[in-house]
């Protein structure tokens, strides 16, 4: 683990009890039946935690998507071509992408990154690690070297939402072969079997399915990666997208800002950051359930709860955007609404807890 990754997951700090409580008695003074609005109101008693203020401020908000090519792509495992990665990313850019026309709705930022796509584009490509990685059927995606270097880039663009004041964010990420990859990490960091932890990705046929599962079984195999190791994980079989969402939820962690998980290459990204640093699953919200099978598996070893199922996997972050005014209104009823006293009635007993 280099210097810097080890720095940040030193820096990352429990969340505050006492913003927590106080967030929690708010809550129970609200006018309402006690505890009715359910994940969201553990949520907004988990931001105040986050943020150490029960006070907290919820905007702005912002869409950080990774952008990245995976080699895996020549073993004939998807549907589309690579080519389809930049066309998406600098579609991001033009506002034509449905994670675009969902951040523009809810007044959230989308901030696209080139951590290793196969071309330049557009899209930011300062932080770029390496054109594309390896096919992981074939040998390991990227280099040790390369992936604690792309966990890094997270922890800067983490940084730097910091210090352009964003008050919660999200990871997303465009790569054409990421669930071939995100399968392949949840695989080893779980100990469970290929075919239990891989999906249809973007719409496979049973054959290619049965290929993608055929494909993961032989990176695993050739690859022998390290389960107690995340990092060695990520370099034999993953991507440089679930890197860098790795490094992004350890860097904002470290920064106190609430971070919202998406589909299953985001929670793959997730676990890898809490096996380095489990301290940083504190700052880490579950928004929605992919129709991915690894999706409850993933949920389960983070031991988060989503408060959307609404069968989605399409990935760039748009089941997190969709949380965005979710909690929007569960911290506008937080802050806003009546309490017993001031409406002059009873409150309610807690016999629940």
């Amino acid at each position: 683990m280099s210097r810097l990754i080890e720095k940040t997951c030193t820096e990352i700090e429990k969340l505050d009890e006492r913003a927590m409580q106080t967030a929690a008695s708010r809550w129970n003074d609200v006018a309402k039946p006690l505890h009715s609005l359910g994940l969201l109101e553990d949520i907004v008693i988990r931001i105040a935690g986050i943020t150490r203020d029960a006070s907290f401020r919820a905007d702005p908000k912002a869409l950080v998507a990774f952008c990245s090519d995976n080699g895996v792509v020549e073993e004939g495992v998807t549907q589309t071509g690579q080519e389809v990665t930049a066309t998406v990313a600098e579609n991001f850019l033009k506002g034509e992408t449905t994670a675009a026309e969902m951040c523009k709705k809810t007044g959230v930022e989308l901030i696209p990154v080139d951590v290793g796509m196969a071309v330049d584009t557009c899209v930011r490509h300062d932080r770029k690690t390496a054109y594309g990685t390896k096919s992981i059927a074939k040998g390991p995606a990227m280099t040790r070297l390369e992936a604690e270097r792309t966990i890094e880039t997270g922890i800067y663009i983490a940084g730097e939402a910091a210090d352009r004041g964003f008050r919660m964010t999200a990871a997303g990420e465009m790569g054409i072969g990421n669930t071939t990859t995100a399968s392949a990490v949840a695989s080893v960091l779980l100990g469970l079997p290929v075919p239990v932890m891989t999906g249809r990705g973007a719409g496979l046929d049973d054959e290619r399915l049965k290929k993608k599962i055929r494909v993961i079984e032989r990176a695993i195999e050739i690859n022998d990666p390290d389960a107690d190791d995340p990092i060695d994980v990520i370099a034999k079989l993953g991507g440089f997208d679930i890197a860098a969402m790795c490094g992004f939820y350890l860097g904002c962690a470290k920064s106190h800002i609430p971070v919202l998980l998406d589909g299953i290459i985001s929670c793959v990204a997730a676990l890898a950051a809490v096996r380095m640093c489990p301290t940083v699953n504190e700052y880490l919200i579950a928004s929605h359930v992919s129709a991915e099978p690894a999706a409850d598996k993933l949920f389960e070893a983070l031991g988060k709860k989503a408060p959307l199922n609404a069968g989605m996997f399409l990935g760039e972050g748009t089941g997190a955007v969709c949380l965005f005014p979710i909690i929007d209104m569960a911290v506008d009823i937080y802050r806003s609404m009546s309490t017993f006293a001031e409406i002059k009635v009873e409150p309610y007993r807690d016999y629940t807890r």
